[in-house]
């Protein structure tokens, strides 16, 4: 049973090293945005290079983010922990060395494996640690410096980007990983899931990541790349089998159908009778809605204060920073809000400010002040965006069934991440952002209207569906007292994270952030 206390020596070692581990996957996330001009400049890379930069590291990490979850299960959730941060800090080292774009790529790929590794075991490990009554304020205040690491990032790499170069972006990695690995080893017990058997669901991860990226290339490339009409055909044909094989794949283990010689079948990655809730199902398309419209004004935002509002990395890196702080402040409230009136109000009127903010960050142009139009614009962004995350979190665990609160928790965040990887690669060469546009300022300028007013729709429409779709008794247990879900993805920018399972039920995690 877990018996260490927040408060002790041993506790706070569990609370740094999981905070740190899962901050470097989260300041990894951020800080390289600001980075995309001058890598670009540097590695010759057009905007279907860049795009990939930003997605080659979430493609991987949205494929495997459940199967890490279940080897931390199996394996023991501190050695998991510990190879995915060596992995993540080896795959970081090449990122620093890449010679051409294409290196890039591939390292950033090979640093989502190691996310996918490491960061469902920093709350696994808190969960499986602490005890149940110290286990709610663990969380806390583990989602409170994430925060604080989420608000820092931008900041930080853009100071390293104008004062050592891009390259150093990634190599700050080894040292912060180097501390982590210290601080496990010596602080942070080992915990397994004594449930935990049974093969796993290899194909599904394998079959799941080729869906996303069958359809992110063709996405990505459609518009106006460099691939031939029959590659971009194939890859998306070879996408969308991948996608259906794996649903079909993933409804077999769930029948629990025996495997070659009578041996036992591998869990279901994704189980699929947790979409039995209509509510959950339907909390899931606004969540995809949302992230998607999320990640491609935060992929780019910063690009656009660079390359048409003549920012400096470190003023552009900066310029999220009020929409960290009002989701630090606000989120915990909008949670509350939700529980006593219900999450339907919070969550539709949070979408429409966010939208009215994405369509006044589409107005930055080359004449824009920081003060007089980007501050209003991320403000209001800001706004929204910490009116609706907290309710949808908690309404994502409170629709599914309790047995599967940790795997509700990793579908949500997987089908965030999954959002992001998709509309980054389709949204921009859409909207004409396609190969060097970031050397052209106007041209750079109109894409991005355009793709804000596009983004703005994804985010009305979310609305809509928010308003007609979700349940205001959601929050509320059958007695009807209102649930008190922590707020664990509610104080950064970024995918939503994992909550703590409902007791009795064992601990364990499927996934959570990053960005």
């Amino acid at each position: 049973m877990p018996d260490v206390r927040l408060g002790t020596g041993p506790g706070r070692w569990i609370l740094l090293a999981t905070v740190l581990g899962s901050s470097v996957a989260m300041l990894d996330s951020t800080v390289v945005n600001v980075a995309l001009p001058r890598l670009a400049r540097d590695l010759d890379a057009d905007m279907a290079g860049l795009q990939w930069t930003v997605n080659a590291y979430t493609l991987t990490l949205a494929g495997f983010i459940l199967l890490g979850g279940s080897l931390g299960d199996r394996y023991g959730r501190r050695r998991i922990f510990l190879v995915g941060v060596v992995w993540f800090a080896v795959a970081s080292v090449l990122c620093g060395l890449a010679m051409n774009i294409e290196m890039l790529v591939v390292s950033r790929a090979l640093q989502g494996v190691g996310g996918a590794l490491l960061t469902p075991g920093s709350l696994a490990i808190i969960q499986a640690s602490f005890t149940a009554d110290d286990r709610p304020r663990a969380v806390g205040a583990w989602s409170g410096l994430g925060g604080v690491a989420g608000a820092i990032g931008p900041f930080a790499g853009g100071w390293l980007v104008e004062a050592a170069g891009w390259r150093w972006v990634f190599l700050l990695n080894v040292p912060l990983t180097a501390v982590v690995v210290l601080v496990a080893v010596r602080h942070v017990p080992e915990s397994v899931d004594p449930e935990a058997h049974g093969r796993f669901d290899v194909l599904g991860a394998a079959l799941a990541a080729l869906a996303l990226a069958g359809t992110t290339y063709a996405l990505t490339e459609a518009p106006g790349g460099n691939a031939p009409t029959t590659v971009i055909v194939a890859t998306a044909v070879a996408g969308a089998a991948a996608a259906v094989a794996f649903v079909l794949v993933e409804k077999l283990r769930g029948r629990g159908r025996a495997g070659r010689g009578g041996r036992e079948a591998p869990r279901p990655m994704l189980p699929l009778d947790v979409f039995a809730s209509r509510q959950f199902t339907a909390i899931n398309v606004i969540t995809f809605i949302m992230y998607g419209g999320m990640g491609v004004m935060f992929f780019l935002f910063v690009l656009n204060l660079q390359v048409v509002g003549g920012f400096s990395p470190i003023a552009a890196g900066t310029a999220l920073l009020p929409v960290t702080v009002l989701m630090l402040l606000l989120s915990a409230r909008a949670g509350a809000l939700a529980q006593k009136i219900g999450p339907r109000l919070p969550m539709t009127v949070g979408l429409v400010v966010a939208a009215a903010g994405m369509l006044l960050v589409g107005r930055i142009d080359a004449d824009s002040s920081y003060v007089r139009d980007v501050l209003p614009a991320v403000v209001v962004f800001g706004l929204g965006l910490a009116a609706v995350v907290a309710p949808l979190t908690a309404t994502v665990l409170a629709t599914a069934d309790v047995n599967h609160a940790g795997v509700a928790s990793g579908v949500n965040n997987a089908v965030a991440r999954a959002a992001g990887l998709l509309t980054v690669a389709a949204i921009p060469p859409l909207a004409g952002l396609t190969g060097a546009a970031y050397d052209d300022p106007a041209e750079f300028s109109h894409g991005f209207r355009i793709a804000m007013t596009v983004c703005a729709a994804m985010l009305a429409a979310g609305a809509v569906l928010s308003f007609l779709t979700v349940d205001d008794g959601a929050l509320r247990t059958p007695s009807g007292e209102a649930l008190e879900p922590e707020c664990t993805s509610h104080c950064g920018v970024g995918a939503p994270q994992l909550q703590p399972e409902p007791e009795p039920a064992p601990a364990k995690a499927t996934g959570h952030r990053p960005p």
